[in-house]
C-alpha cells in the first residue's frame, strides 16, 4: 500500500513539473508573427553548392564554403582553384542587349545580330558552335565562327509559328518553363527539330482592360473545348539551312505532339503523337533525312495518358543498350527497361506505389536509384535503389521523414534533407549503403522547445466508401479548449494528380498567428490527388468536381465530429483549380461549406482550353452529363453562404469570363457575394495589388470567421 502511494505521488510530481514547464514556455511576439524574426527558434540550413567529385562536395554554411570528405565526414575550408585565364576552354555565353544577341568571350561582347526584331529563346548547340533562336516567328541560327545568321524558315507570320509554340502547347504540353520554345538540337548538333504551328483556325479570344482613355484590348488564339486546335508539322533542318525535312504526319489530323526525343547519336528523332481523345500515345521513330516514320512505342488507357510529362518519359542509357521509360499504364507510375529498338526487356519497378524521379543509373553495376512516394506513407518521399533487371529493391533513406535527395555523381553518397510535420528540417550525409556519415545541419534552434507553439499534424480520414485513407494536414488552435468550437480555414488546389498534402514541416508567423487567434488551418487531398496512383486519379475521368467535393466533405465532417470544428464557419480557399473547387464548394457543396475565397476560377469547363479539359472531361458531345454536373452555374441555386471572388482582368489562362458568368448567375438569383477585379492582373499579380489581395483575404477571415476587428499589424 505504501509503495502504491509513493508511485501515485511520483506520478503527481511529474505531472506538476510538466504543467509548470508548459506554463513557463514563452509566447511568440509581434517580431515573430509579423517580421518572421525566429532567431533562436529556427535557424538556416547549409546548402550544397556542388559536387567536386564522387566523394567530395562544397557546403555553404554561415557564409563560409567548406569542402566535405564523404568517406570520413571531415570538413575544411574550400579554396577556389586558381585557373589561369584562357587556359581552359569555356562554354560560349550568349547575352542579350536590347533586342540583339552578343557572344560574351572573356571580357569582350561580340555582336551576333543587328536589327530591330527581338531574338527569342537563344539556345546553344551541344558543340557550342551555333546559336538557334526564333525571330518574327521564324527559326534562325548564327554560326559563332563566321558570325553568319541563317534564316531556316521563311513563312513566319501572326498565325504561322516556326519553333515558337502556340499558346495551348506552351501552357499544357511543353510547359511554361520552356517560354514558348518549340525547337530541339540533336546531340551531335547536326540537326534541329522544330514544330511549325498553324494557328489560323484557332478561334480568337478578346481580353480587355481599362487603362488610359480608350482602354486596352488583347487578342489571343485560344482553343476552348471542341474548338479547332493548332495544326502542327514536325520539321527537321540543318543549322546552315538546306532543305527542311517534314516528318510523315498529316497536319490536318486532330492530334497532339509532345516534346520529341533525339536518340543519343542523333540518327533519328522520336516523336510523341497522341489522338485528340488523349487515350492513345504512340511514339514514332522518324528518319532524319526522309521524314519516314515507324512505330516505336504504343500505349492505350481506358481514361487518359499524360502528354505533359515534364520529368521526361524517356531516359537513354549512356552505353546505348536501351532506355528507361516512365508509365502509369498499370495504375501506378513505374519504370521499364526497353532496348534501343523499343522492345520491352523488363519492368524495373512494380506494385502499388508511385515512382516520382530517376536520380541516377549506375550502368556498370546495373543499379538504378530513384525517388518514390513512400511505400509506408504516400505523404512522404523516400529514396530507393533497384537492379535494372527489377530485382533487389531497397529503401536507402531512414526514419519516418519526407526526403529530398542530392546524390553524388557515381551514386555512392547522398545528402538528404528531411522533415515531417512534427520535426523541423535536418540535413544529413549518408552513403548508399544506408550508413549515416555526418549530420550537416538542423533548422531547429536552441530556443525552439522553450516556446509555446501551435501543433501541426498529419491525419488520415477514411473515405465514406471505405476505399481510401484521405490525408489531411491540420494546424490546431493554440491552447485549444476541447469544449469550444473553432472556425476552419481550408486551403486547396484540387485537380487531377495535384495534391497539396505532404508530411512536411511548416512554420510561419502567419500560421502561428491564426492558431493563436483560434483558427483551425487545414490542407486536404482527395482520392484523385496522386496519393493513390493513377488508379485513384482515374476516378475523375469525365467527372471533375464530384469526387473532390465528396472527399473534402467527408474530411470536414470528421473535423466537426472529432476536431472541434464549428459547422457554421467552414471556409475554403484556392486559386485557379482551387478557385474552381471553392466556387463548386459554395454551390454544389453548400450543405457543408459556408464561406469561400476564390481566385482566378474556372466556373464552366467549356470555357477552358481544349487540351487540359478534354483530357479529363472529353467533349460536351460525348460527356454531356459530366459537363453539366461539373458546371458551377448549374448549382448556383444552392448557394447560401458568402464567397469572395477575385480575378485578373487580363488573365490569359483562365479568362475572367468565368467569374463574370458566375457573378451574373448570382445576381440573377439576388445572392450576396464579394467581387474584386484586378486591372493588369493575369493569372496572378504582385506589387501593391498583390498586397491589396492579401489584405482582402485577411479582412474576410476576420469578418466572417473570427468575427472581430482586424489588428492593424495584420494588414500589409
Amino acid at each position: 500500500m505504501i509503495k502504491r502511494i509513493k508511485q501515485i505521488a511520483a506520478i503527481a510530481a511529474i505531472l506538476i513539473i510538466s504543467l509548470c514547464t508548459q506554463a513557463q514556455k514563452k509566447e511568440l511576439g509581434d517580431d515573430q508573427f509579423f517580421k518572421s524574426n525566429f532567431k533562436g527558434i529556427t535557424q538556416s540550413l547549409p546548402s550544397v553548392v556542388k559536387w567536386i567529385d564522387d566523394s567530395h562536395f562544397i557546403l555553404r554554411r554561415d557564409g563560409k564554403s567548406l569542402e566535405i570528405d564523404c568517406k570520413t565526414g571531415a570538413e575544411k575550408e574550400y579554396v577556389e582553384p586558381n585557373i589561369i585565364k584562357g587556359s581552359v576552354a569555356t562554354t560560349p555565353e550568349i547575352v542579350v542587349k536590347g533586342n540583339d544577341l552578343y557572344w560574351r568571350k572573356n571580357v569582350e561582347d561580340i555582336r551576333l545580330t543587328n536589327d530591330s526584331a527581338k531574338e527569342i529563346n537563344q539556345t546553344l548547340s551541344p558543340d557550342g558552335n551555333y546559336v538557334a533562336y526564333t525571330k518574327n516567328n521564324d527559326l534562325y541560327t548564327v554560326n559563332l565562327t563566321t558570325k553568319k545568321e541563317t534564316r531556316l524558315t521563311k513563312d513566319g507570320s501572326e498565325t504561322i509559328l516556326n519553333g515558337y509554340a502556340s499558346w495551348v502547347y506552351m501552357e499544357e504540353i511543353l510547359g511554361r518553363s520552356g517560354r514558348y520554345r518549340s525547337f530541339w538540337w540533336s546531340p551531335d548538333s547536326k540537326h534541329i527539330a522544330f514544330f511549325r504551328s498553324d494557328d489560323s483556325k484557332v478561334p480568337v479570344f478578346t481580353i480587355s482592360d481599362a487603362p488610359g482613355l480608350h482602354g486596352v484590348v488583347e487578342t489571343q488564339r485560344y482553343p476552348k473545348v471542341g474548338d479547332p486546335n493548332p495544326e502542327v508539322k514536325v520539321g527537321i533542318v540543318e543549322p546552315e539551312g538546306n532543305n527542311i525535312v517534314w516528318a510523315a504526319f498529316n497536319e490536318k489530323d486532330d492530334q497532339y505532339f509532345g516534346g520529341p526525343y533525339w536518340k543519343p547519336d542523333g540518327s533519328t528523332l522520336l516523336v510523341q503523337w497522341m489522338n485528340r481523345l488523349q487515350d492513345n500515345l504512340i511514339i514514332y521513330e522518324v528518319n532524319t533525312f526522309t521524314g519516314a516514320k515507324s512505330e516505336f512505342y504504343n500505349e492505350k488507357q481506358k481514361s487518359w495518358i499524360d502528354l505533359d510529362d515534364h520529368a521526361g518519359r524517356i531516359q537513354f542509357l549512356k552505353n546505348n543498350t536501351g532506355f528507361i521509360l516512365n508509365s502509369d499504364v498499370t495504375g501506378w507510375n513505374h519504370l521499364y527497361f526497353y532496348d534501343m529498338k523499343g522492345k520491352l526487356v523488363n519492368a524495373i519497378t512494380s506494385g502499388k506505389f508511385t515512382v516520382t524521379n530517376v536520380n541516377y543509373v549506375d550502368e556498370k553495376k546495373g543499379v538504378l536509384y530513384f525517388t518514390a512516394r513512400s511505400l509506408e506513407n504516400t505523404a512522404r518521399n523516400d529514396f530507393y535503389r533497384v537492379n535494372v533487371d527489377g530485382k533487389n529493391m531497397e529503401r536507402l533513406t531512414v526514419g519516418d521523414y519526407n526526403n529530398s535527395i542530392n546524390l553524388s555523381p557515381d551514386g555512392s553518397y547522398f545528402v538528404v534533407t528531411c522533415n515531417n510535420t512534427a520535426t523541423p528540417t535536418k540535413m544529413t550525409l549518408m552513403s548508399t549503403k544506408r550508413k549515416i556519415i555526418k549530420e550537416l545541419g538542423d533548422s531547429k534552434g536552441t530556443e525552439f522547445d522553450n516556446y509555446n507553439l501551435a501543433k501541426t499534424e498529419l491525419i488520415r480520414v477514411k473515405s465514406d466508401d471505405g476505399l481510401y485513407d484521405l490525408p489531411m494536414k491540420v494546424t490546431w488552435p493554440l491552447n485549444m479548449d476541447k469544449n469550444k468550437r473553432y472556425p476552419v480555414l481550408i486551403s486547396v488546389y484540387g485537380g487531377p494528380n495535384a495534391g497539396s498534402v505532404m508530411d512536411t514541416w511548416s512554420f510561419s508567423g502567419n500560421q502561428q498567428w491564426y492558431a493563436k487567434e483560434g483558427l483551425i488551418q487545414v490542407v486536404m487531398d482527395h482520392r484523385a490527388s496522386g496519393h493513390f496512383g493513377k488508379e485513384g486519379v482515374a476516378n475523375m475521368y469525365h467527372n471533375l468536381g464530384y469526387w473532390e467535393m465528396k472527399d473534402y466533405s467527408t474530411m470536414v465532417k470528421w473535423l466537426i465530429a472529432n476536431g472541434g470544428a464549428d459547422a457554421s464557419k467552414i471556409c475554403i480557399t484556392g486559386f485557379s483549380y482551387g478557385g474552381y473547387m471553392t466556387c463548386y464548394a459554395l454551390t454544389y457543396g453548400s450543405d457543408v461549406f459556408t464561406h469561400g475565397m476564390a481566385g482566378g476560377s474556372v466556373t464552366d469547363w467549356t470555357l477552358y482550353d481544349s487540351h487540359y479539359t478534354e483530357r479529363y472531361m472529353g467533349t460536351p458531345a460525348n460527356n454531356p452529363e459530366g459537363y453539366k454536373s461539373s458546371n458551377v452555374m448549374a448549382h448556383v441555386a444552392k448557394y447560401k453562404g458568402m464567397i469572395q471572388i477575385v480575378h485578373g482582368m487580363i488573365d490569359d489562362n483562365v479568362h475572367m469570363q468565368n467569374s463574370i458568368q458566375f457573378i451574373s448567375k448570382l445576381q440573377d438569383l439576388k445572392k450576396d457575394f464579394e467581387f474584386m477585379p484586378y486591372s493588369g492582373g493575369r493569372h496572378g499579380w504582385g506589387g501593391n495589388k498583390g498586397l491589396h489581395f492579401q489584405n482582402m483575404k485577411t479582412k474576410f477571415i476576420y469578418k466572417y470567421l473570427l468575427e472581430k476587428e482586424v489588428p492593424k499589424t495584420m494588414l500589409k
